[in-house]
């Protein structure tokens, strides 16, 4: 998975000579696979918004019958040849593609620590390498490449007066002066990031049901990713730029192609957005992203709500074969209990066990005489 573009970078870098060169030509290759994915994204959003008047009147036809309501998005779906997920496919087929190459430029100026350490001598030595390793240990390139030579055992990876291996935030705490021009690379980032999302939402609309104030959170949250770059490799940061700047190019060709006159598809996906917020304006309806994700909540509720009542529903009735509920003040128990037997109608106790006496046969006891021993009554023993 990593060996393959690592393999592509090392090839760059054999051409040019060059560590920022071969980064910018891998960017174009990521490009090159990526903006088709983009393209296909951005049509079924734009296909999607063009059907949401029609999707807000089946909510609200069938907002109480979530069954009938699916049915009838399927056929919704099918008339107009839709797939909802076709705007989100393509978008997370990318996340592997980022995550690689992070992996790849990060594994350039890999350098084993800890209990690594002594692993990594024992490997190279097997391979013939007797030295002891003190720097970089390019991973996912074969050994014979020129980009791994170039940077085994080094400690920087310098291309035009910068060291690539450092980050912004480790050049600036080395040296102050020198730091700066990472800070800038920093900033240059965050500024194509910030320019690359305003053509976004000058365009049109992201998605039907977002606000303004949505829209700004989406164009500044790239900004602030750009902030966070201060802690990768400068390698990295060159990469994300060259990237971001053929994503511009990238947004460039999208708003021609699907916003280049009143007929296209991203024109009338926009006038069936504001259409589908005039609609939920006049409902009261919550309006926004957030609004949308409350009554998913609240219908979830409901239904949730009524399975309960139709569960209880059935225990109230009592049907013919079933035993009547004994009345709440009856007790279980209807016979004495056996160690304390009671009157019937003041006679004597009844039940098993000693009765207890009462206080006049109690006090009648006492003064009787005790009672004589076998040898007969009245006879005292000698």
């Amino acid at each position: 998975m990593f060996e393959i573009p690592a393999a592509l970078l090392s090839w760059f870098y054999d051409f040019t000579s060059s560590y920022i060169v071969a980064i910018a030509l891998m960017s174009v290759v990521i490009m090159a696979i990526t903006t088709p994915l983009t393209l296909k994204s951005t049509k079924g959003m734009l296909e999607m918004q063009k059907i949401a008047p029609e999707m807000r009147r089946l909510q609200n036809e069938h907002r109480n019958d979530k069954q009938k309501l699916n049915e009838e998005m399927m056929k919704l779906y099918q008339e107009h040849k839709v797939n909802p997920m076709s705007s989100c496919l393509p978008l997370i087929a990318q996340m592997p593609v980022f995550i690689i190459m992070f992996r790849v430029l990060r594994g350039l100026t890999y350098s084993p620590r800890g209990s690594a350490a002594p692993i990594a001598d024992a490997t190279f030595e097997s391979l013939g390498h007797s030295e002891e390793i003190g720097g970089f240990i390019p991973r996912y390139l074969a050994v014979d490449s020129g980009l791994f030579e170039a940077l085994y055992g080094k400690f920087s990876m310098d291309e035009l007066g910068l060291d690539l291996s450092l980050s912004p935030f480790e050049a600036i705490t080395e040296n102050p002066a020198t730091g700066i021009v990472y800070a800038l690379l920093v900033v240059l980032l965050g500024g194509l990031y910030f320019g690359q999302q305003r053509m976004v939402a000058a365009r049109a609309s992201i998605s039907p049901t977002m606000s303004q104030t949505q829209q700004k959170l989406m164009q500044y949250l790239p900004v602030v990713f750009a902030v966070f770059q201060i802690f990768f490799l400068t390698a990295l940061v060159i990469y994300y730029i060259f990237q971001t700047l053929l994503r511009i190019a990238q947004q460039y060709y999208i708003t021609k192609k699907f916003y280049g006159h009143d007929e296209s598809l991203g024109r009338q996906a926009q006038r069936a957005g504001e259409a589908a917020r005039e609609q939920s304006k006049k409902d009261g309806e919550p309006t926004g992203l957030f609004g949308q994700a409350k009554r998913d909540l609240m219908g979830a509720k409901g239904d949730a709500e009524k399975n309960q009542s139709a569960t209880k529903k059935p225990n109230q009735k009592t049907t013919g074969n079933s035993k009547p509920k004994r009345p709440t003040d009856q007790s279980k128990r209807v016979t004495p209990p056996k160690s304390r037997p009671s009157k019937v109608n003041g006679d004597a106790p009844s039940g098993k066990g000693r009765p207890t006496p009462s206080r006049k046969q109690a006090e009648a006891a006492k003064g009787r005489p005790p009672k004589s021993s076998k040898g007969g009554k009245g006879k005292k023993k000698r």
